[in-house]
């Protein structure tokens, strides 16, 4: 019988070693066209994270009820039912962030890293798991979007939740501010997470082999044999 992952894995992958902006490059448009400022990067974060967390619950706990040939369109009508309630909260207690997401806001409800969580795992796991890995993949996204929206304020603003910066305030570099300046900072930013994650692996290779019985008639980790498990 196959072993459970964690509850505590499901919730930790999507922060760094399945970040779903970072590693695997979901949730691109808005990850660029919002994070010219910390705010409305983080509110969008929030909200998709809120809209993750309670979608993948639902789903997960009606994904023995809903016909297989009809799990795409129930899956985006208790997505949309979501994010609509998300945005009339916005709309009542944020409204200036709410006209700094824009058209961004209600498209949560297309967001490949929302619709892709729910037919990948919520629709196959348990109701804890899901709204863990939900969860988990917010935060991700939400980390993603805030380092985003900070280096590219500061940078191209000079400024930081719109507190002038000193020095950078009087000489910002406009280009952080525009596309190609987005393009720049998440290339880096994914750069950093694909080495990060490759260290991990690196680290996980060699401890498995040194757990191992074989250990000393293969070249280590990089050696073509298969393991002995």
């Amino acid at each position: 019988m196959a072993e459970k992952t964690p509850l505590t894995k499901e919730f930790t992958k999507g922060i760094i070693k399945e970040n779903p902006v970072l590693c695997l490059v979901l949730g691109t448009c808005p990850t660029l066209a919002v994070t010219t400022g910390v705010s409305s990067a983080l509110g969008m974060g929030i909200a998709a994270t809120a809209v993750l967390v309670c979608s993948n619950s639902v789903i997960s706990a009606l994904r023995k009820v809903i016909p297989a040939k009809v799990r795409i369109p129930a899956y985006i009508t208790i997505i949309a039912s979501f994010v609509t309630i998300v945005q009339m909260m916005i709309k009542a207690y944020a409204p200036a962030l709410n006209d700094s997401l824009g058209v961004y806001l209600p498209l949560i409800v297309v967001n490949c890293i929302i619709l892709g969580r729910a037919e990948m795992f919520a629709s196959k796991n348990s109701i804890a798991a899901s709204a863990l890995d939900g969860l988990g993949m917010g935060i991700g996204f939400t980390a993603a979007l805030f380092l985003m929206g900070s280096i590219r304020e500061i940078l191209g603003a000079g400024s930081w939740f719109g507190m002038n910066i000193p020095l950078l305030g009087q000489n910002p570099i406009l280009i952080f501010i525009l596309p190609p300046g987005g393009f720049f900072v998440f290339g880096m930013l994914m750069a950093i997470a694909n080495r990060l994650n490759t260290n991990a692996e690196r680290k996980a290779r060699e401890t498995a082999c040194a757990a191992c019985p074989m250990s000393e008639s293969c070249n280590g980790p990089d050696d073509e044999k298969e393991c002995v498990k």
